[in-house]
C-alpha cells in the first residue's frame, strides 16, 4: 500500500511558531549564538542565549515569530517586535520578573562572559536608540547549517516584514557584531543599509524601510 512521500523528504516550510517549538527554538539559538557558530558549553547554562534572544520575543510577541519547519521540527526561525520601545518596557515589566531567581544580577563592571550577557538581560533599555522612529521594529533570525544558503533566510525575513508591516511598523533594524561579515553581507543583500549610531563597542546597526 502506498504510504505517500516520507515527511523527511518534503521541503522545509515556514509556519507560525507554536508553543511546542520552544525547546527547538532554544536549541537553534544556542547552536548559532557564537557569530553563527555553536555556543553550547560556553556559558553556565545553554538556556542563557535563548532566555536573552529568543524567549522574550516568544513570550511578548509570539504573533511575530515564525519557524522553518524541516519535516516536523524547526531548523530555523525569525522573531522580533514591531515596536522596540514598547518591547523594552515590557521586557523590564514582564520578562525580567518571569525569570526572577534564575540569574543573579551581575557585578558592575561585568567581568565574566556570563556576567557580560546578564548585563544585557538587566538593561533592556540598551535596545533604545535615536533611529527607532524610522526603524521601530527589530528582529533576530537564525538557521541551522543544514538549511543555510538555500533561500530560506530571505523567505523568513520576507514573512517577518509582512507581519511587522501589518502590525504598524514602517521600518525594521538589526544589530550585528561588526566582525560578523557574513551576516552583514546577508542583510545588505536584502536591502538593509548602515544606520549611523553612536559607538556601541563594535556593534553595527542596519535598517530597512517596510
Amino acid at each position: 500500500m502506498d504510504q505517500g512521500p516520507d515527511p523527511a523528504d518534503r521541503l522545509p516550510t515556514i509556519r507560525p511558531y507554536r508553543e511546542q517549538d520552544l525547546a527547538a527554538v532554544y536549541d537553534i539559538c544556542v547552536r548559532t549564538a557564537a557569530a553563527g557558530r555553536d555556543a553550547r558549553g560556553r556559558y553556565r547554562s545553554d538556556d542563557l542565549m535563548g532566555d536573552l534572544f529568543a524567549g522574550p520575543y516568544l513570550f511578548l510577541a509570539p504573533e511575530l515569530a515564525f519557524v522553518l519547519d524541516d519535516g516536523g521540527r524547526p531548523a530555523g526561525y525569525v522573531l522580533g517586535t514591531a515596536d522596540t520601545a514598547a518591547f523594552a518596557r515590557a521586557y523590564r515589566e514582564r520578562w525580567i520578573p518571569r525569570l526572577a531567581g534564575r540569574y543573579p544580577v551581575p557585578p558592575v563592571p561585568a567581568v565574566s562572559p556570563d556576567d557580560q550577557m546578564l548585563a544585557l538581560h538587566y538593561q533592556p533599555e540598551r535596545l533604545l536608540w535615536p533611529g527607532l522612529r524610522e526603524y521601530p521594529a527589530h528582529l533576530h533570525i537564525d538557521l541551522l547549517p543544514a538549511v543555510q544558503r538555500a533561500g530560506h533566510g530571505r523567505a523568513l525575513l520576507e514573512t517577518f516584514f509582512g507581519a511587522a508591516g501589518q502590525a504598524g511598523a514602517i521600518g525594521v533594524h538589526v544589530v550585528v557584531v561588526a566582525g560578523n561579515v557574513q551576516a552583514i553581507g546577508f542583510y545588505r543583500h536584502l536591502g538593509f543599509t548602515p544606520v549611523e549610531v553612536a559607538d556601541r563597542g563594535g556593534i553595527v546597526y542596519l535598517g530597512r524601510r517596510l
